[in-house]
């Protein structure tokens, strides 16, 4: 019965973040992944024909500059990350844009810093610019400036990826849901890569100790995100007055499922105190 409260509460979201991470967006290969690409937009688009304010948050910058220059791994030094991140921030912009004008509708980038959002005025300002795009229609398309936030690059010590990122400008806008996009079904008790008897965690009031032991390392070559920042990116969201739900993004057809409120993936309940 709980679970069905909750999960009925998420059709009503009205402002709804989306998070896309750079191994749903690419393949092994580091090329983009087009089919995954006009999916979202598609999926993107029919929510806002619905009246619904999506904002998306891509990762990818760096992984698609790598592939955009043929390269085969991340670059190491960080002025060539810096330079491969810029790369690729116009290729994605640049097939964002293609893809969602097929469907009538325009994006527009925003590119954010650690320090933009820890300012409260700034904050204004960044919540001012979403309020005008959406009053003109446009979708929202958030990422790190990695091109120039060095912090962002080198440590974790800013948002250091994007669920993290993602988990901010949800609290920022005064969201109501964060769906997250993964590589993964939900959260799990142990990695089920690594454990066939994993059990999958559908419905999460309260993160205890216990539940963050359950969360793993990092995420795959091409990714930064692991459980453990998504752990992090549940608790600012549900402490902001927020729903956050972790879902498989192979097919982004999974946002119509959760915000029909179907039992997928994992929720993490916005009343955990």
């Amino acid at each position: 019965m709980i679970m069905n409260h909750n999960r009925e509460r998420i059709k009503e979201a009205k402002r709804i973040v989306v998070k896309v991470g750079t191994s749903t967006l690419t393949h092994s290969t580091g090329k983009m992944n087009f089919l995954i690409m006009d999916k979202l937009a598609r999926v993107i688009s029919e929510l806002s024909n619905r009246g619904k304010e999506v904002i998306l948050v891509s990762s990818g910058a760096i992984g698609v500059g790598c592939g955009k220059l043929n390269l085969n791994k991340k670059p190491v030094l960080l002025g060539e990350k810096q330079a491969v991140a810029a790369v690729g921030q116009c290729e994605l912009m640049h097939m964002y844009s293609k893809f969602f004008s097929d469907y009538n509708y325009t994006v527009g980038q925003i590119l954010l810093t650690q320090t933009a959002v820890q300012e409260q005025n700034r904050k204004n300002n960044i919540l001012n610019t979403f309020q005008h795009l959406f009053a003109y229609g446009v979708i929202p398309i958030v990422n790190e400036n990695d091109s120039v936030s060095t912090e962002e690059i080198k440590s974790m010590d800013s948002f250091g990826d994007n669920d993290t990122l993602s988990a901010v400008v949800t609290t920022i806008t005064g969201s109501d849901l964060l769906i997250i996009l993964s590589d993964i079904d939900g959260f799990y008790d142990c990695d089920p890569r690594e454990n066939t008897s994993s059990s999958l965690i559908s419905l999460v009031e309260r993160i205890t100790p216990e539940l963050e032991a359950y969360a793993g390392g990092a995420g795959t070559n091409r990714g930064t995100g692991g459980m453990k920042t998504k752990i992090n990116a549940a608790k600012i969201v549900t402490s902001s007055g927020a729903d956050m739900v972790l879902v498989n993004g192979s097919d982004p057809d999974i946002i119509l499922d959760v915000l029909s409120g179907n039992e997928i993936g994992t929720l993490f309940c916005k009343d955990l105190l």
